[in-house]
Order: structure tokens, then sequence, then C-alpha cells
């Protein structure tokens, strides 16, 4: 079958006598392809796309020549999937639209061709963005959209579908399913526990995707068995390793407790013996866990850590830094009771992370990226996240996995790959991320959907982007 296979390819790339040469769109040299399902390196390739899609691959040095309108020489550089961000918002209402619409250049400029919008206000202008994507009318990413969070009355969050009945349960997943969205996430700032369990059940039962916050009214097992299937944060799965998480639960419940201020007896009565149970229960169930291990970290050390230099700051526009206030603010008037709780609590995060993926649960790579997240800067936050996931013990390869491979699998969208047939969705870098994670960062070009951004229009993506 292979022999037939490369003799089927082969009749199509090589030029001979009597053959003229197909002209393909786009052709990268000499490359090293990274396959991340198996971490394997396939060196010295070409790779031919027509369209959106990779035609075939084969070694360059079988080739005599080829003919094609854009020829890229990948000689030492490393060829993967687009990266992609498991966590982004695009919100703020209509008067930072344009502000949020800046953000896809920013994402395509450091290799993001995915990302996942997990709950926001501005889903009318999410669905155009993607037809105008489609069109080819605008460079951004794929963008997988939740539409708005379901929660319960008195939401905090602008544009949620706010739900105290099982008739309002019912119409919110009605209105989410007549906007096709991608999943249904639910927030934990108003909603009863009672809701949003049923809202968990309901959505699988019609078979739509679910993911979340989780209310501290509710028990992790609880969740889990409704259908969850993924956890934004790890607060909950924190609170779930408790050994005293039923008590933690029904002091919130009859209100002598708060999130916050139970946060702290979380983290004392963590034990070992019940992370093992809840890590393997969130296994068999397969259910996802979105870290956010960067933005832990950036709002914990607020205090020590001025961004007000940071050059990313010229990519966000001046409604959006506005946004930033309320965090900021908050962390710079907390109680050195709540400082000192909160690192430990970023520090505990790292260690939770580490477990979670020795015990093989599921994680996705999200940096939470938007308005309202201060310094949380939409594209190279991306890359600091899987650092961090590095820092709490994944390998690069096993924290590449957590983007594009963990995220399509999350969606039930078809895994990246570089093989003949496959979306041309790719990132080429100049140095190998298997070797240093940093490499994500260092850039040559990218490859979204066929059309090849070099690393002069990258630049000019930028450029464009600055206020």
């Amino acid at each position: 079958m292979f022999r037939i296979l490369l003799l089927f390819v082969t009749s199509l790339v090589l030029l001979s006598c009597t053959v003229k040469a197909p002209v393909f769109d786009l052709v990268i040299h000499n490359v090293n392809i990274i396959n991340l399902e198996k971490g394997e390196i396939l060196n010295e390739q070409s790779i031919f796309i027509n369209a959106d899609t990779i035609h075939s691959i084969v070694r360059t040095k079988n080739l005599l020549t080829s003919a094609a309108k854009t020829q890229i020489d990948g000689t030492g550089k490393y060829l993967m999937p687009g990266l992609w961000d498991n966590h982004v918002h695009f919100r703020g209402g209509d008067s930072l639209i344009e502000e949020n619409k800046k953000f896809l250049n920013l994402y395509i400029a450091n290799g993001i061709t995915t990302v996942r919008d997990a709950g926001g206000d501005l889903t009318s202008s999410v669905m155009h963005w993607q037809k105008d994507m489609k069109n080819g009318t605008l460079n951004g990413p794929t963008i997988y959209t939740s539409g708005p969070k379901i929660d319960g009355p008195g939401a905090t969050w602008a544009g949620s579908l706010e739900v105290s009945t099982s008739e309002d349960i019912e119409r919110a997943l009605d209105s989410l399913q007549s906007l096709e969205v991608d999943f249904v996430k639910i927030y934990d700032s108003k909603i009863s526990a009672e809701n949003y369990l049923q809202t968990i059940k309901k959505a699988e039962k019609r078979g739509m995707i679910t993911s979340g916050h989780m209310p501290y009214s509710v028990t992790l097992e609880e969740t889990t068995a409704a259908g969850i299937d993924a956890i934004e944060h790890l607060y909950y799965v924190l609170k779930g390793c408790s050994l005293e998480e039923t008590a933690i639960t029904e002091a919130v419940k009859t209100g002598k407790m708060g999130f916050w201020s139970s946060l702290d007896r979380v983290i004392k009565t963590y034990s070992e013996t019940t992370a093992a149970k809840t890590f393997s229960s969130l296994t068999e169930r397969a259910v996802y866990v979105v870290p956010t291990l960067h933005i832990g970290k950036t709002l914990s050390y607020l205090d020590e850590h001025d961004h007000t230099g940071d050059t990313n700051l010229n990519y966000i526009g001046p409604l959006i830094q506005k946004t930033y206030e309320g965090r900021i603010n908050s962390a710079l008037s907390a109680s050195p009771e709540f400082v000192t709780m909160r690192k430990k609590l970023d520090s505990t995060f790292v260690f939770l992370t580490g477990q979670l993926h020795k015990n093989k649960v599921g994680i996705l790579a999200g940096s939470d990226g938007g308005a309202f997240n201060s310094y949380i800067y939409p594209g190279i936050s991306l890359h600091n996240e899987l650092e961090a996931l590095v820092g709490a013990g994944l390998s690069p390869l096993e924290a590449l996995r957590t983007s594009s491979q963990n995220g399509a699998k999350f969606l039930k969208k078809t895994v990246p790959t570089i093989q003949s047939g496959a979306q041309a969705d790719l990132i080429l870098l100049n140095a190998n991320p298997l070797q240093d994670i940093k490499s994500t960062q260092d850039i040559y070009e990218v490859i979204k959907a066929g059309r090849a951004f070099s690393r002069k229009k990258l630049d000019s993506l930028l450029e464009a982007s600055i206020y």
C-alpha cells in the first residue's frame, strides 16, 4: 500500500520529460515536520498545499523539481500544526467591538490559528468575523464560540442568559442551539446549585458540549456526574481534592462561607487520598481541565510587578485597558492576609496541574486573554501558558498537545495533523519546540487555511495593531 501511495504522490509532484508538474499554491521544502501525536520529527520533507488543504508530502531529496506559486525554504526549520488558545474572550459591549477585532491580528501574528471563545457579549460580531475570515476578507484564527454564558439572575457578566427555572434553562439552550454555538459555557456568579446541575444535564441530553466554572455550592463529584465536559480554572478541582469538600460546600450553601473566604481552608485541607479519587473520576469521565496558570500568576503578583511598562500594552486599546482597572485596584487594595493566600494558591495550582497531568487528566492550554483580564495579552499569553505548563512538569511535547490536539478532541473536531488531506493551519518555527518550549515564539512563517504569512507580513499585522 505504501509503495502504491508513493508512486501516486511522485507521479503528481515530480517533473519528467513527458509529464508537466502540477502547479501548487504553496510548497515548503526541506522542512522538519513535527508529529505531535507520536512525538516524532520527520526530517527534510517537502509539503505541498492547494487552497486550504495539504495535498501531499514527499522526502525533499526524492524531488527532481516542483512547481508552486509560493515556495518556502524550510531548511533547518520546524513545522507543526497551528496553536490553539482554548480559553479567550471577546467581550465588553458595542464600544469595544473594534478593539476586540484587533485581537484577531495578534492571534495570527503569534501562530495561533484557532481560539475557543469562552463566553462574552459580542456573539453577533464574532459570527460576522467568522464569515469574513471564511470569505478571505479578514485575517484571523478559526473561532469556536460558546456564545453568551449561562448564569443566574443578576449575572456578573453582561449578555449572560439568566436562568432561575427549568423552563429558563430550556429557553437558554434553545437560544444557543439556534446560534449554532460550539459548546455551552456556564458561569458561577449567581446560578443556583440546582440550576447549575440541571443546565449541564439538559445540555448533555441535547448532545451539547459543556464547560464552565463550578459554584462552590456543588461538589466536583456532582458536577462531573451530571456530565460536564471541561472545568475552567483550578479553583473547583482544588475543592474536589479537599478532605472537607462536603463541609465547605454546605457552609457556602448556608451563607456561612463565601468563595474567596473558603479558599484558605480548601488549600489547607488538600488530601492526597481525596485528590487521587478525584483525578481518577476526572479521567474515567473524560473531563478536561483548563488550568489558566499564566493569568493566575499575573494576578497573584500584581502587588510586586508593575506592568504599566509592558510593551504588549501597545497592542491593547485604551477602552480595554480601562477594563483592567477593576482587578488591578482590587489586588492593590487587598489585605496582606489575602495577598499571602493568593500567592499560596498560585503555587498550589502549579503543583495541582502537575498532579493532574501525572494522573492522565486531560488538560487544555488556555490564556483567558481578553477585556477585564489585566495584562493577559491576546496572542503572546498562550505562549506564556505553555511555558507555565512546562514549569508545572509537562514536557514541551506534552504541553503542545494541550493546545491543538486536546483542544480539537474536547470540541469533537478533527485533530490537527500534517498529512495529506488535512487543513493547512501550520506554524513554521526557527528552532525545535520539543527541546525548548520558548521556541514557539520564534516564528518564521504562519500558514492559515493555506494562506502564507511571512515574517514580514506577521510584523505588518503587529504594526497595524499598535495604538
